[in-house]
């Protein structure tokens, strides 16, 4: 108990008691494997410990802004502006969309509808989570293991490729080529979400923010990806609708300036390997799960 209350914790107190990162890292990692030795399988075990893996993500994502300034030193900026260009047959396929719908009748109600869809991600891959716990629990168990090892993939890549997303890139005049008409990114869910939600606008953009420069892989869409892959796999009509959402998103998240295109194509290869490896590793996690709950039992057994 005491090593899952320490990762439950220590890091809301890490930066006021300056501790450092591997050892913030190390026991946050150390949550999820308390909960697995302290209770036997069940639903409710199983719940908890997607639970404690997400808040161990929530860590290690925010961690690497801790220093804005040593991140920047390591931030990529040009590959993808590059490779989305290529996409684009010349342009970068989010300004296309951005100035081919701009001004048009109904643009306003599209910004606010796509930028609203980009907000719900905050609950979506939860939700469809949620549901197949209910609707479909034997499928419950490979869905969050898929879920957990794209939101641990995405990540690690943070840490190890830091990279900027177009709207910080136009910020800083990266997009516009030399001796080519200037081209420019907005960030449209600024543009809705400042006039909507006013003063509250600061801090809710603040407490979700976490690390602005996590940009690839995209795991907006990613996780919604494979969300809707999972629901499919336990009733396509389900998911369909989680594809519907997980399509609109991505379309949304490049036209809105959030992400490029290679960010998009990145999170659907992490999807791909996670989904790939899932069987090579799930039975190891079984053993290691059986196994912590052995030592357990032991150790209960000879403090009796």
């Amino acid at each position: 108990m005491a090593t899952l209350g320490a990762a439950i914790v220590l890091p809301l107190v890490r930066k006021r008691l300056r501790v450092p990162n591997l050892v913030t890292l190390a026991v946050s990692a150390a949550g999820p494997l308390a909960v697995t030795v302290l209770s036997p399988r069940t639903r409710k075990r199983d719940v908890a410990l997607f639970a404690m893996q997400m808040w161990a993500f929530t860590v290690v994502h925010e961690m690497p802004y801790d220093d804005p300034e040593a991140l920047r030193r390591r931030l990529y900026t040009r590959y993808p502006i590059t490779v989305d260009r290529a996409i684009g047959l010349g342009r970068l396929p989010g300004e296309r969309l951005q100035t081919m719908l701009a001004g048009r009748r109904h643009s306003a109600a599209l910004d606010r509808v796509l930028t609203i869809t980009h907000w719900l991600w905050f609950f979506e891959p939860y939700a469809v989570l949620s549901w197949i716990l209910v609707r479909h629990p034997d499928h419950f168990p490979r869905a969050a293991r898929q879920l957990a090892a794209v939101f641990d993939g995405g990540a690690f890549l943070y840490w190890a490729v830091p990279t900027a997303p177009p709207w910080w890139a136009s910020e800083q005049g990266l997009i516009a080529e030399e001796g080519k008409a200037k081209e420019e990114m907005r960030r449209i869910m600024f543009e809705v979400g400042e006039p909507l939600w006013g003063r509250y606008w600061g801090p809710l953009y603040k407490a979700l923010g976490g690390n602005p420069w996590a940009a690839m892989p995209s795991l907006h869409f990613a996780t919604s990806v494979v969300g809707a892959k999972s629901l499919s796999e336990a009733n396509k009509r389900e998911g369909a609708v989680a594809w519907a959402y997980a399509l609109t998103l991505g379309f949304g998240l490049v036209y809105l300036g959030e992400h490029y295109v290679t960010d998009l194509l990145a999170g659907a290869g992490l999807v791909a390997a996670a989904r790939r490896a899932d069987p090579v590793f799930a039975p190891a996690v079984g053993r290691v799960s059986s196994t912590l709950q052995q030592l357990e039992r032991i150790v209960d057994g000879d403090s009796r």
